[in-house]
């Protein structure tokens, strides 16, 4: 148990987490970042990253996350490879614990803990991942210009993922499990409006195909039973993520989907002293950049709080 608690813990490693050490060490901070099981967040399972200013040529995610953690590490921020899997935000020094039992005290405590894809769990899906197989059409979309892809979802996002892959290529082919959306009315209204999109009703997936690459789809309806291959270049999944929250239910306000709710205008949940950023809190960009925005955002609030009760 630390002798004296730290100003600032970071929960998380992803380009919230990373940037939020950035500022927090550059502001004498002392902060400690805890990685979790994943080091690096989403981004260790993108390939090609075009869409973060500063990279002119594109860069690896695993690599991007290798300069972000570098970057803090030069400021002295200490990384620890260990998962959180317990808090207590009960009194004015908050408590975070390790799945080891360590207990760490500190004065705040920055959530960047992100959000997790929904899959559909096929072996071929996994197999595939990053070579036509992605669950961000805003992140990857730019790649299946010209070319064939599929769709799978029914919500909101589904229905904007298909409407932007839409404009990159010749036929968007959506999936969906019912013979309804669950997308609101005016974005189903947009979807069945587009041309290029042609929507399977009571439709799942039974395999993705290809061995190095994805080539098909192959599908069959619920109702029918008949199955068809589709040939596509590009799959995206987009039947929802799941944010990494689960340990703080019973601290901190969340929506009915897990996801953390902050102060407008501030990373500030309804604790003082812990601040949340990243997709932990953010159902509606989910973008690299965005996240690494609102770590600085937390870093700073993390800090000024800090001063209103006279530790720094």
């Amino acid at each position: 148990m630390s002798k004296e608690p730290l100003k600032t813990v970071i929960i998380g490693s992803g380009p919230a987490g990373y940037t939020a050490a950035i500022y927090a060490a550059r502001a004498n901070l002392s902060p400690v970042l805890y990685t979790g099981k994943e080091p690096g967040g989403q981004l260790m399972i993108t390939t090609d990253v075009e869409n973060f200013p500063g990279y002119p040529d594109g860069i690896q995610g695993p690599a991007m996350m290798e300069d972000l953690r570098k970057q803090a590490e030069r400021f002295n921020t200490e990384v620890k490879y260990e998962l959180i899997d317990k808090v207590d935000f009960s009194g004015p020094i908050h408590k975070i614990y390790t799945e080891t039992g360590e207990e760490i005290q500190s004065h705040t405590v920055i959530i960047s803990t992100g959000a997790s894809a929904r899959w559909l769990g096929l072996e071929s899906e996994q197999r595939l991942m990053n070579n036509g197989v992605s669950a961000c059409a805003v992140c990857d979309g730019f790649f299946y210009r010209g070319k064939e892809t599929a769709i799978v979802g029914a919500g909101d996002s589904a229905a904007e993922e298909a409407l932007y892959l839409s404009n990159l290529c010749p036929t968007v082919h959506m999936l969906v499990r019912r013979d309804e959306m669950r997308a609101s009315k005016i974005m189903q209204d947009r979807v069945k409006k587009q041309k290029n999109i042609k929507i399977y009703w009571n439709t799942e997936t039974e395999e993705i195909l290809g061995d190095d690459a994805v080539t098909g789809v192959r599908v069959f309806n619920n109702k029918t039973g008949e199955k068809q291959d589709i040939p596509v270049e590009g799959f995206f999944v987009a039947i929802g993520h799941v944010p990494n929250t689960a340990m703080f239910k019973d601290w901190l306000d969340m929506e009915d989907t897990g996801y953390l709710i902050h102060q407008p205008n501030s990373t500030k949940t309804n604790v003082p002293g812990v601040f949340v950023s990243g997709d932990a809190a953010d159902h509606v960009y989910r973008q690299a950049i965005t996240a690494a925005g609102t770590g600085c955002m937390a870093a700073l609030d993390a800090e000024r709080y800090l001063g209103e009760i006279g530790i720094i």
